[in-house]
């Protein structure tokens, strides 16, 4: 039997709440971009995938074990892998990429069904500039 990641913070329960929800978290993965020269890294926004699960433990209030954090970025990244081919450019968008990112590793929790994930995903890509603008760090 698996065991369900234990959330101290509410799971958003619209597709707007999730827009919101991951505007912020997108803005605070943006805010690693500078300390990337103190381990010897130049992180791009387009990097920014990458943080979608430790992002996604954040925000839930899930504890940051190697197992917890191994199943959401197992989720995170193999979804990113298999997923890119398919949707073409999507992905050279950051905001995309860190969205998708950051709700497979809700999946890879056991937080989100495939049906809600595939949800929100659509939602966010029909929704693709009004992420954008929350977003903007020229705002």
């Amino acid at each position: 039997m698996k065991k369900i990641a234990t959330t101290k913070n509410k799971i958003p329960s619209s597709e707007i709440e999730w827009l919101e929800e991951i505007s912020m978290a997108y803005l605070d993965a943006f805010e690693a971009i500078p300390f990337g020269k103190f381990v010897g890294q130049k992180i791009k926004p387009k990097d920014l995938f990458h943080l979608g699960p430790e992002v996604c433990l954040k925000f839930r209030g899930i504890r940051k074990t190697k197992s917890n954090l191994k199943k959401a970025t197992d989720a995170a990244l193999t979804s990113y892998v298999v997923t890119q081919e398919v949707v073409g450019d999507l992905f050279d968008i950051p905001q995309m990429s860190f969205a998708f990112s950051y709700v497979a590793s809700h999946y890879g929790l056991d937080l989100l069904d495939e049906g809600m994930s595939t949800k929100i995903l659509e939602y966010i890509e029909s929704n693709l500039g009004e992420l954008i603008r929350l977003t903007d760090k020229n705002n």
